[in-house]
């Protein structure tokens, strides 16, 4: 990292802009064109400094009241391919593989999912029950109470 990577990582490290041309805004605020931003951070991520790009939506504000994350004790040779599946589901925003905690913690794979309702996050689990299978050796969902805070990357 030079120190324009750094100052990149300094002026997003609370988030991108939330204007309409994020990467124009950033660019104006540091003195850089658009295309450098945008390079500079492709790289960065591609060797590892960040990890991620992404969105990082308030559920409750959206309406989704039921945020549960479903835990799931699958086979551990079997675990690549089911995380797969569930992952691709459109409802599954996170999806994980997690050491057992034997024997207190059987599960070994998780999946969040988002719903309005209580039966729409129940019916999300049934669809994750369904792809698993006789897969599924067992399960529980452990629902958000409230909101934590969510940061990125915090440099000195």
């Amino acid at each position: 990292m030079d120190d324009t990577d750094r100052r990149i990582m300094h002026a997003t490290q609370a988030g991108l802009p939330l204007t309409p041309e994020p990467y124009q805004t950033l660019a104006e605020q540091l003195g850089l064109s658009k295309t450098d931003i945008m390079q500079r951070m492709a790289a960065m991520q591609t060797s590892g400094i960040i990890r991620r790009i992404g969105a990082v939506p308030n559920h409750y504000q959206l309406g989704y009241r039921f945020n549960g994350m479903t835990v799931w004790d699958v086979p551990d040779e079997q675990i690549d391919g089911l995380g797969q599946q569930v992952g691709q589901l459109p409802f599954v925003s996170h999806c994980y593989h997690r050491p057992r905690h034997l024997p207190d913690w059987p599960y070994n794979l998780f999946a969040m999912v988002h719903g309005k309702t209580q039966e729409e996050a129940d019916g999300q689990i049934m669809q994750i029950a369904e792809v698993l299978g006789e897969y599924c050796r067992g399960r529980d969902v452990l629902y958000s109470t409230k909101i934590l805070k969510k940061t990125g990357f915090r440099s000195a």
